[in-house]
């Protein structure tokens, strides 16, 4: 088919690719401007404009896609379908009417849960078991449209949102090919999206990753690993931000206060939370590197007693 596809960040790139190697044809690829980033505040190509001109494809980047003008230049490429993989901008109804086998997105969730801007994180923090990506053929609602088909991926005891968007983007790729033979072919099925069961994904802030010690350690641990990478999870010692890359639970009960240092043995730190004790297995004081939890301990000594969050 010929196919206009709409994505921009690492967890796109592979549907592109898929898209290609299957023979279809990719007659534009949309993404969203170059913008500066880091320190430097380089201009930077999107992750999906990088591999469109690595693959030989024409790219757009509209500040706006609804604008008139762009509307016109996605008429003129004909496209039969389009494909959009975490795109960052809302689609008219306009836009939705061009191509006539409609817009179909890759939606990094088990529909209709996790319908919004970070359903990988939220499925980990949540302490999902499983999750998955879901094809949708798209409307004018926020991942509301009639779902095609579904994906399951088991979510590790030891997930990462790093870890699990790489999966879930491998499985985006493969699914997008069987849901667009289907559609070629006409034996796809729609099954409409219920609200019951839904759950919203909101976008994720920094502020998220600052530790609540009077949570559960098991909710903490769950949360360092679905804000790694960004925007991580940290709290305040001596007065400096504390990165915490890694950490275990350990059951039981501790005297002290919630975010207490209860141990330093076995090169581990035990802080006491809510409810059982977190083990800090790997940390990164402000503006070092990430480091085990032994390492830290040679250069920065910590005593049993240091309350975490206290600004001292």
């Amino acid at each position: 088919m010929r196919i206009v596809f709409m994505g921009t960040p690492d967890f796109s790139v592979p549907v592109l690719e898929a898209l290609v190697r299957e023979g279809h044809e990719v007659a534009g690829v949309v993404t969203q401007p170059d913008r500066p980033k880091g320190r430097g505040k380089a201009v930077l190509m999107t992750p999906v404009k990088e591999k469109a001109l690595e693959l030989g494809l024409p790219v757009y980047q509209p500040a706006k896609v609804r604008e008139e003008g762009f509307v016109e230049v996605l008429k003129g490429l004909r496209p039969d379908i389009m494909v959009v993989v975490a795109f960052g901008q809302i689609l008219t109804k306009t836009v939705l009417r061009i191509p006539p086998k409609g817009c179909v997105n890759v939606h990094a969730s088990l529909l209709p849960k996790y319908r919004g801007a970070a359903p990988i994180q939220w499925a980990i923090i949540d302490g999902e078991k499983e999750t998955g990506v879901t094809t949708m053929m798209m409307d004018e609602g926020i991942d509301t449209g009639d779902m095609l088909e579904k994906a399951v991926v088991a979510i590790a005891p030891d997930e990462t949102g790093d870890s699990l968007h790489d999966k879930l983007s491998q499985a985006g790729a493969g699914l997008i090919i069987s849901t667009l033979k289907k559609i070629e072919d006409g034996t796809i099925e729609r099954t409409p999206q219920t609200d019951e069961g839904t759950c919203y994904a909101k976008m994720l802030k920094k502020t998220m990753g600052d530790i609540d010690w009077t949570m559960e350690a098991a909710a903490i641990e769950r949360l360092v690993r679905g804000l790694n990478s960004w925007p991580g999870t940290y709290t305040r010692w001596k007065g400096k931000t504390l990165k915490i890359w890694k950490a275990a639970v350990e059951e039981g009960r501790w005297e002290g206060r919630c975010g207490q240092v209860v141990s330093t043995e076995g090169n581990r730190i035990l802080v006491k939370t809510g409810k059982g004790a977190l083990s800090l297995l790997e940390l990164q004081p402000e503006g070092k590197k990430r480091m085990a939890a032994d390492a830290f301990l040679r250069g920065y000594p910590v005593e049993a007693g240091t309350v975490f969050a206290e600004e001292t």
